[in-house]
Protein backbone atom coordinates (compact mmCIF):
# COMPACT_ATOMS: atom_id res chain seq x y z
CA UNK A 1 0.00 0.00 0.00
CA UNK A 2 1.48 3.31 -1.03
CA UNK A 3 1.56 6.10 1.49
CA UNK A 4 1.55 9.80 0.71
CA UNK A 5 1.76 12.78 3.02
CA UNK A 6 -0.88 15.46 3.39
CA UNK A 7 0.52 18.67 4.91
CA UNK A 8 -1.28 21.25 7.04
CA UNK A 9 0.47 24.57 7.62
CA UNK A 10 -0.20 26.93 10.52
CA UNK A 11 1.36 30.35 10.11
CA UNK A 12 1.79 32.31 13.34
CA UNK A 13 2.81 35.95 13.57
CA UNK A 14 4.98 36.19 16.73
CA UNK A 15 4.43 39.93 16.98
CA UNK A 16 0.70 39.32 17.41
CA UNK A 17 0.79 36.25 19.67
CA UNK A 18 3.68 37.21 21.96
CA UNK A 19 3.98 40.95 22.59
CA UNK A 20 5.07 41.21 26.21
CA UNK A 21 8.84 41.91 26.79
CA UNK A 22 9.76 41.19 23.19
CA UNK A 23 11.85 43.36 20.89
CA UNK A 24 9.95 45.35 18.32
CA UNK A 25 9.56 43.26 15.16
CA UNK A 26 11.07 44.38 11.93
CA UNK A 27 8.91 45.90 9.26
CA UNK A 28 8.97 42.59 7.47
CA UNK A 29 6.62 40.24 9.33
CA UNK A 30 8.12 36.94 10.43
CA UNK A 31 6.05 33.76 10.57
CA UNK A 32 6.57 30.42 12.26
CA UNK A 33 5.40 27.52 10.11
CA UNK A 34 4.27 24.28 11.79
CA UNK A 35 3.70 21.22 9.61
CA UNK A 36 2.11 17.91 10.38
CA UNK A 37 1.77 14.90 8.10
CA UNK A 38 -1.04 12.35 7.96
CA UNK A 39 -0.96 9.01 6.11
CA UNK A 40 -2.94 8.92 2.91
CA UNK A 41 -3.88 5.61 1.28
CA UNK A 42 -3.68 4.89 -2.44
CA UNK A 43 -7.50 4.74 -2.56
CA UNK A 44 -7.73 8.17 -1.01
CA UNK A 45 -5.18 9.49 -3.44
CA UNK A 46 -7.14 8.06 -6.36
CA UNK A 47 -10.39 9.72 -5.31
CA UNK A 48 -8.80 12.91 -4.10
CA UNK A 49 -10.36 12.44 -0.69
CA UNK A 50 -8.74 11.94 2.70
CA UNK A 51 -10.26 11.08 6.05
CA UNK A 52 -10.05 14.07 8.32
CA UNK A 53 -8.50 13.63 11.77
CA UNK A 54 -11.62 15.12 13.36
CA UNK A 55 -15.32 14.23 13.29
CA UNK A 56 -17.44 16.17 10.83
CA UNK A 57 -21.13 17.04 11.01
CA UNK A 58 -23.11 13.90 10.22
CA UNK A 59 -26.48 14.58 11.86
CA UNK A 60 -29.39 17.00 11.59
CA UNK A 61 -32.00 18.29 13.97
CA UNK A 62 -34.97 19.50 11.95
CA UNK A 63 -37.57 21.49 13.89
CA UNK A 64 -41.20 21.95 12.93
CA UNK A 65 -40.62 25.70 12.46
CA UNK A 66 -38.43 24.85 9.44
CA UNK A 67 -35.04 25.46 11.05
CA UNK A 68 -32.30 22.90 10.39
CA UNK A 69 -29.40 22.42 12.79
CA UNK A 70 -26.36 20.48 11.64
CA UNK A 71 -24.45 18.62 14.33
CA UNK A 72 -22.17 15.69 15.10
CA UNK A 73 -23.64 12.43 16.32
CA UNK A 74 -22.80 10.17 19.25
CA UNK A 75 -24.62 7.23 20.77
CA UNK A 76 -27.04 5.47 18.43
CA UNK A 77 -27.71 6.20 14.75
CA UNK A 78 -30.97 6.43 12.84
CA UNK A 79 -33.97 8.76 12.77
CA UNK A 80 -36.14 9.70 15.75
CA UNK A 81 -39.01 12.16 16.33
CA UNK A 82 -39.73 13.89 19.65
CA UNK A 83 -40.57 17.09 21.46
CA UNK A 84 -37.54 19.31 22.13
CA UNK A 85 -37.26 20.70 25.69
CA UNK A 86 -34.35 22.38 27.46
CA UNK A 87 -32.99 21.48 30.90
CA UNK A 88 -31.03 24.01 32.97
CA UNK A 89 -29.40 21.55 35.41
CA UNK A 90 -25.63 21.83 35.82
CA UNK A 91 -25.20 18.23 37.02
CA UNK A 92 -27.10 14.96 36.99
CA UNK A 93 -27.28 14.17 33.28
CA UNK A 94 -27.47 10.45 34.03
CA UNK A 95 -30.50 10.92 36.28
CA UNK A 96 -32.08 12.95 33.48
CA UNK A 97 -31.37 10.22 30.92
CA UNK A 98 -33.11 7.61 33.07
CA UNK A 99 -36.07 9.75 34.19
CA UNK A 100 -39.18 8.15 32.60
CA UNK A 101 -40.90 11.55 32.55
CA UNK A 102 -38.77 12.45 29.49
CA UNK A 103 -40.37 9.75 27.31
CA UNK A 104 -41.05 11.13 23.84
CA UNK A 105 -38.73 14.12 24.30
CA UNK A 106 -35.33 15.32 23.13
CA UNK A 107 -33.56 16.86 26.13
CA UNK A 108 -31.34 19.83 25.33
CA UNK A 109 -28.84 20.61 28.10
CA UNK A 110 -28.14 24.33 28.52
CA UNK A 111 -24.98 23.54 30.47
CA UNK A 112 -22.45 23.39 27.62
CA UNK A 113 -20.05 20.70 28.84
CA UNK A 114 -21.57 17.23 29.24
CA UNK A 115 -20.04 13.79 29.74
CA UNK A 116 -16.99 14.67 31.82
CA UNK A 117 -17.98 12.38 34.73
CA UNK A 118 -18.94 9.48 32.49
CA UNK A 119 -21.61 7.03 33.63
CA UNK A 120 -22.02 4.75 36.64
CA UNK A 121 -24.71 2.24 37.59
CA UNK A 122 -25.59 3.78 40.98
CA UNK A 123 -27.30 6.89 39.63
CA UNK A 124 -29.95 5.18 37.49
CA UNK A 125 -33.47 6.50 38.14
CA UNK A 126 -35.24 3.67 36.32
CA UNK A 127 -34.60 0.39 34.52
CA UNK A 128 -33.73 2.05 31.17
CA UNK A 129 -33.44 5.32 29.23
CA UNK A 130 -36.83 6.53 28.05
CA UNK A 131 -36.00 9.87 26.41
CA UNK A 132 -35.92 10.15 22.60
CA UNK A 133 -32.49 11.79 22.38
CA UNK A 134 -29.90 14.08 23.94
CA UNK A 135 -28.78 17.46 22.52
CA UNK A 136 -25.61 19.09 23.92
CA UNK A 137 -23.08 21.75 23.00
CA UNK A 138 -19.81 20.05 23.90
CA UNK A 139 -19.14 16.35 24.44
CA UNK A 140 -16.26 15.68 26.82
CA UNK A 141 -13.43 13.79 25.13
CA UNK A 142 -12.40 12.21 28.42
CA UNK A 143 -13.97 11.15 31.73
CA UNK A 144 -12.76 11.79 35.26
CA UNK A 145 -14.72 10.34 38.16
CA UNK A 146 -13.97 7.59 40.66
CA UNK A 147 -17.33 5.91 39.99
CA UNK A 148 -17.16 6.05 36.19
CA UNK A 149 -17.57 2.69 34.41
CA UNK A 150 -18.04 3.84 30.80
CA UNK A 151 -18.34 6.93 28.60
CA UNK A 152 -21.60 8.71 27.89
CA UNK A 153 -21.38 7.88 24.19
CA UNK A 154 -20.95 4.14 24.81
CA UNK A 155 -23.77 4.21 27.37
CA UNK A 156 -26.22 5.77 24.88
CA UNK A 157 -25.15 3.50 22.03
CA UNK A 158 -25.77 0.38 24.14
CA UNK A 159 -29.28 1.66 24.93
CA UNK A 160 -30.08 2.76 21.36
CA UNK A 161 -30.42 6.43 22.33
CA UNK A 162 -29.36 9.11 19.85
CA UNK A 163 -27.26 12.12 20.80
CA UNK A 164 -25.84 15.13 18.98
CA UNK A 165 -23.22 17.72 19.90
CA UNK A 166 -21.43 20.74 18.41
CA UNK A 167 -24.78 22.44 17.91
CA UNK A 168 -25.71 25.95 19.08
CA UNK A 169 -27.78 24.99 22.14
CA UNK A 170 -28.09 28.61 23.27
CA UNK A 171 -29.75 29.63 19.99
CA UNK A 172 -32.13 26.66 20.13
CA UNK A 173 -32.99 27.45 23.77
CA UNK A 174 -33.83 31.05 22.88
CA UNK A 175 -36.07 29.78 20.11
CA UNK A 176 -37.87 27.41 22.50
CA UNK A 177 -38.35 30.19 25.06
CA UNK A 178 -39.77 32.53 22.43
CA UNK A 179 -41.90 30.07 20.45
CA UNK A 180 -42.50 27.29 22.99
CA UNK A 181 -41.59 23.62 22.85
CA UNK A 182 -41.18 22.35 19.29
CA UNK A 183 -41.43 18.94 17.68
CA UNK A 184 -38.20 17.91 16.03
CA UNK A 185 -36.63 15.05 14.08
CA UNK A 186 -33.10 13.88 14.77
CA UNK A 187 -31.44 11.94 11.98
CA UNK A 188 -28.06 10.57 10.92
CA UNK A 189 -29.49 9.09 7.72
CA UNK A 190 -28.26 11.07 4.73
CA UNK A 191 -30.78 9.31 2.48
CA UNK A 192 -33.61 11.27 4.10
CA UNK A 193 -34.02 14.78 2.71
CA UNK A 194 -34.62 17.86 4.83
CA UNK A 195 -38.12 18.08 3.39
CA UNK A 196 -38.94 14.53 4.48
CA UNK A 197 -37.68 15.17 8.02
CA UNK A 198 -39.61 18.45 8.21
CA UNK A 199 -42.80 16.66 7.19
CA UNK A 200 -42.18 14.06 9.91
CA UNK A 201 -41.86 16.79 12.53
CA UNK A 202 -45.07 18.47 11.43
CA UNK A 203 -47.12 15.27 11.29
CA UNK A 204 -46.38 14.09 14.86
CA UNK A 205 -47.72 15.51 18.12
CA UNK A 206 -47.09 14.62 21.75
CA UNK A 207 -50.37 16.12 23.00
CA UNK A 208 -53.09 13.56 23.72
CA UNK A 209 -50.74 10.54 23.66
CA UNK A 210 -50.75 8.08 26.55
CA UNK A 211 -47.02 7.86 27.30
CA UNK A 212 -47.52 6.36 30.76
CA UNK A 213 -48.43 2.93 29.40
CA UNK A 214 -44.97 2.69 27.84
CA UNK A 215 -43.02 3.36 31.04
CA UNK A 216 -45.05 1.73 33.83
CA UNK A 217 -44.19 -1.66 35.34
CA UNK A 218 -45.93 -4.79 34.10
CA UNK A 219 -46.82 -6.28 37.50
CA UNK A 220 -46.76 -5.30 41.21
CA UNK A 221 -43.50 -5.66 43.12
CA UNK A 222 -42.13 -4.85 46.56
CA UNK A 223 -39.50 -2.14 47.00
CA UNK A 224 -37.11 -2.34 49.98
CA UNK A 225 -33.97 -0.35 49.07
CA UNK A 226 -33.30 2.76 51.14
CA UNK A 227 -31.06 5.69 50.39
CA UNK A 228 -27.50 4.45 50.93
CA UNK A 229 -25.93 5.63 54.17
CA UNK A 230 -23.21 7.51 52.29
CA UNK A 231 -25.85 9.67 50.62
CA UNK A 232 -28.57 9.82 53.28
CA UNK A 233 -29.66 13.06 54.93
CA UNK A 234 -32.43 14.40 57.19
CA UNK A 235 -32.18 11.21 59.23
CA UNK A 236 -32.70 12.79 62.66
CA UNK A 237 -36.08 12.50 64.32
CA UNK A 238 -37.60 9.99 61.92
CA UNK A 239 -40.59 7.99 63.10
CA UNK A 240 -39.60 4.38 63.81
CA UNK A 241 -43.06 3.11 62.92
CA UNK A 242 -43.58 1.32 59.62
CA UNK A 243 -46.20 2.52 57.14
CA UNK A 244 -47.57 0.49 54.25
CA UNK A 245 -47.67 2.52 51.03
CA UNK A 246 -48.95 1.56 47.59
CA UNK A 247 -47.11 3.52 44.89
CA UNK A 248 -48.72 3.88 41.47
CA UNK A 249 -46.02 3.70 38.81
CA UNK A 250 -46.77 6.32 36.17
CA UNK A 251 -43.03 6.49 35.47
CA UNK A 252 -41.71 6.47 39.02
CA UNK A 253 -38.10 7.38 39.84
CA UNK A 254 -36.11 5.05 42.06
CA UNK A 255 -35.10 7.81 44.45
CA UNK A 256 -38.73 8.54 45.31
CA UNK A 257 -38.99 4.95 46.47
CA UNK A 258 -35.66 5.12 48.31
CA UNK A 259 -36.72 8.24 50.20
CA UNK A 260 -40.04 6.67 51.22
CA UNK A 261 -38.23 3.52 52.37
CA UNK A 262 -35.74 5.64 54.32
CA UNK A 263 -38.66 7.23 56.15
CA UNK A 264 -39.93 3.82 57.24
CA UNK A 265 -42.36 2.86 54.49
CA UNK A 266 -43.00 -0.66 53.26
CA UNK A 267 -43.77 -0.09 49.58
CA UNK A 268 -45.70 -2.03 46.98
CA UNK A 269 -45.32 -0.61 43.47
CA UNK A 270 -48.25 -1.25 41.12
CA UNK A 271 -48.85 -0.60 37.40
CA UNK A 272 -50.69 2.50 36.23
CA UNK A 273 -53.82 0.46 35.41
CA UNK A 274 -53.99 -1.30 38.78
CA UNK A 275 -57.61 -1.24 40.01
CA UNK A 276 -58.37 1.01 42.98
CA UNK A 277 -60.33 -1.84 44.59
CA UNK A 278 -57.21 -4.03 44.62
CA UNK A 279 -55.22 -1.21 46.20
CA UNK A 280 -57.78 -0.62 48.95
CA UNK A 281 -58.03 -4.35 49.57
CA UNK A 282 -54.52 -4.43 51.09
CA UNK A 283 -55.51 -1.59 53.48
CA UNK A 284 -52.52 0.70 52.89
CA UNK A 285 -51.70 3.56 55.24
CA UNK A 286 -51.20 5.79 52.22
CA UNK A 287 -51.05 5.90 48.42
CA UNK A 288 -48.44 7.63 46.27
CA UNK A 289 -49.22 8.79 42.75
CA UNK A 290 -45.87 9.15 41.02
CA UNK A 291 -44.32 11.31 38.36
CA UNK A 292 -44.70 10.35 34.71
CA UNK A 293 -44.48 11.59 31.12
CA UNK A 294 -46.86 13.39 28.83
CA UNK A 295 -50.36 14.80 28.92
CA UNK A 296 -52.45 14.03 32.04
CA UNK A 297 -55.62 14.48 29.95
CA UNK A 298 -54.55 11.50 27.82
CA UNK A 299 -54.90 9.04 30.72
CA UNK A 300 -58.52 9.29 31.95
CA UNK A 301 -58.26 5.78 33.42
CA UNK A 302 -55.63 7.09 35.86
CA UNK A 303 -57.86 10.01 36.86
CA UNK A 304 -60.70 7.59 37.61
CA UNK A 305 -58.39 5.48 39.78
CA UNK A 306 -57.40 8.57 41.77
CA UNK A 307 -61.06 9.53 42.24
CA UNK A 308 -61.90 6.10 43.63
CA UNK A 309 -59.08 6.28 46.21
CA UNK A 310 -59.63 9.89 47.33
CA UNK A 311 -60.98 10.13 50.87
CA UNK A 312 -60.25 6.47 51.63
CA UNK A 313 -56.57 6.85 52.63
CA UNK A 314 -54.02 9.70 52.69
CA UNK A 315 -52.54 10.36 49.24
CA UNK A 316 -49.41 12.11 47.99
CA UNK A 317 -49.02 13.16 44.34
CA UNK A 318 -45.74 14.09 42.69
CA UNK A 319 -45.54 15.78 39.25
CA UNK A 320 -47.90 13.72 37.06
CA UNK A 321 -49.55 12.51 40.28
CA UNK A 322 -50.10 16.15 41.25
CA UNK A 323 -51.78 16.87 37.91
CA UNK A 324 -53.97 13.77 38.12
CA UNK A 325 -55.04 14.80 41.62
CA UNK A 326 -55.88 18.26 40.29
CA UNK A 327 -58.15 16.74 37.66
CA UNK A 328 -59.69 14.23 40.09
CA UNK A 329 -60.57 17.09 42.45
CA UNK A 330 -62.42 18.87 39.64
CA UNK A 331 -59.68 21.11 38.28
CA UNK A 332 -58.18 21.42 34.80
CA UNK A 333 -54.64 21.11 33.46
CA UNK A 334 -53.02 22.96 30.57
CA UNK A 335 -49.87 22.68 28.46
CA UNK A 336 -47.21 25.22 29.36
CA UNK A 337 -45.25 27.20 26.78
CA UNK A 338 -41.95 25.41 27.37
CA UNK A 339 -42.43 23.77 30.75
CA UNK A 340 -40.08 23.53 33.72
CA UNK A 341 -36.99 21.35 33.38
CA UNK A 342 -34.03 21.82 35.69
CA UNK A 343 -32.60 21.65 39.19
CA UNK A 344 -32.76 25.34 40.07
CA UNK A 345 -36.43 26.40 40.17
CA UNK A 346 -37.45 28.59 43.14
CA UNK A 347 -40.74 27.67 44.83
CA UNK A 348 -42.47 29.48 47.70
CA UNK A 349 -44.26 27.48 50.38
CA UNK A 350 -47.31 29.68 51.01
CA UNK A 351 -47.96 28.10 54.40
CA UNK A 352 -44.69 29.17 56.01
CA UNK A 353 -43.19 31.61 53.49
CA UNK A 354 -40.12 29.41 53.01
CA UNK A 355 -38.47 29.42 49.58
CA UNK A 356 -37.18 26.09 48.26
CA UNK A 357 -34.86 25.52 45.31
CA UNK A 358 -36.41 22.59 43.50
CA UNK A 359 -35.83 20.08 40.71
CA UNK A 360 -38.64 20.12 38.15
CA UNK A 361 -39.58 18.29 34.98
CA UNK A 362 -43.04 18.87 33.52
CA UNK A 363 -44.74 20.46 30.52
CA UNK A 364 -48.23 20.62 32.06
CA UNK A 365 -49.65 22.45 35.08
CA UNK A 366 -52.83 22.64 37.13
CA UNK A 367 -54.98 25.72 36.61
CA UNK A 368 -55.61 26.98 40.17
CA UNK A 369 -58.63 29.03 39.04
CA UNK A 370 -60.39 25.80 38.05
CA UNK A 371 -60.07 24.14 41.47
CA UNK A 372 -63.17 23.84 43.68
CA UNK A 373 -63.56 25.47 47.07
CA UNK A 374 -61.61 23.75 49.81
CA UNK A 375 -58.60 22.88 47.66
CA UNK A 376 -55.61 24.91 48.81
CA UNK A 377 -52.69 26.00 46.64
CA UNK A 378 -49.73 25.41 48.97
CA UNK A 379 -46.75 26.16 46.71
CA UNK A 380 -46.11 28.61 43.87
CA UNK A 381 -43.32 28.64 41.30
CA UNK A 382 -41.59 32.00 41.66
CA UNK A 383 -40.43 32.10 38.03
CA UNK A 384 -43.92 32.27 36.53
CA UNK A 385 -46.43 32.06 39.40
CA UNK A 386 -47.76 28.64 38.36
CA UNK A 387 -49.26 26.20 40.85
CA UNK A 388 -46.53 24.02 42.40
CA UNK A 389 -48.42 22.30 45.21
CA UNK A 390 -51.91 21.43 46.46
CA UNK A 391 -53.61 20.27 49.63
CA UNK A 392 -57.15 19.22 50.47
CA UNK A 393 -57.18 18.58 54.24
CA UNK A 394 -60.74 17.25 54.21
CA UNK A 395 -59.62 14.28 52.10
CA UNK A 396 -56.03 13.98 53.41
CA UNK A 397 -54.55 15.04 50.07
CA UNK A 398 -51.16 16.62 49.43
CA UNK A 399 -49.23 17.06 46.20
CA UNK A 400 -46.20 18.77 44.65
CA UNK A 401 -45.56 19.67 41.02
CA UNK A 402 -41.82 19.12 41.47
CA UNK A 403 -39.45 16.44 42.80
CA UNK A 404 -38.90 16.40 46.57
CA UNK A 405 -36.47 13.45 46.24
CA UNK A 406 -34.36 15.52 43.79
CA UNK A 407 -31.36 13.41 42.91
CA UNK A 408 -28.63 14.64 42.64
CA UNK A 409 -30.26 17.60 44.36
CA UNK A 410 -31.27 20.08 45.65
CA UNK A 411 -32.71 18.61 48.85
CA UNK A 412 -34.72 21.61 50.10
CA UNK A 413 -38.04 19.80 49.65
CA UNK A 414 -37.21 16.44 51.23
CA UNK A 415 -39.35 17.47 54.20
CA UNK A 416 -42.40 16.67 52.03
CA UNK A 417 -41.82 12.98 52.74
CA UNK A 418 -41.85 13.72 56.46
CA UNK A 419 -45.12 15.59 55.95
CA UNK A 420 -46.63 12.58 54.17
CA UNK A 421 -45.53 10.35 57.05
CA UNK A 422 -47.22 12.76 59.47
CA UNK A 423 -50.41 12.68 57.41
CA UNK A 424 -50.51 8.88 57.51
CA UNK A 425 -49.67 8.84 61.23
CA UNK A 426 -52.43 11.27 62.23
CA UNK A 427 -54.99 9.43 60.08
CA UNK A 428 -53.96 6.11 61.58
CA UNK A 429 -54.28 7.44 65.13
CA UNK A 430 -57.68 8.96 64.42
CA UNK A 431 -59.05 5.70 63.04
Amino acid sequence: MSIKAMDFSLRINPSICFTQNLPKPSSKLRFLTVRCSLPLTSDDAATGLAERPWKVADARLVLEDGSIWKAKSFGASGTQVGEVVFNTSLTGYQEILTDPSYAGQFVLMTNPHIGNTGVNFDDEESRQCFLAGLVIRSLSITTSNWRCVETLGDYLAERNIMGIYDVDTRAITRRLRQDGSLIGVLSTEQSRSDEVLLEMSRSWDIVGIDLISGVTCNAPYEWVDKTKSDWDFNSNGRDQETYRVVAYDFGIKHNILRRLASYGCKITVVPSTWPAAETLKVKPDGVLFSNGPGDPSAVPYAVETVKEILGKVPVFGICMGHQLLGQALGGKTFKMKFGHHGGNHPVRNLRNGRVEISAQNHNYAVDPASLPEGVEVTHVNLNDGSCAGLAYPALNVMSLQYHPEASPGPHDSDCAFREFIGLMKSTKQAA
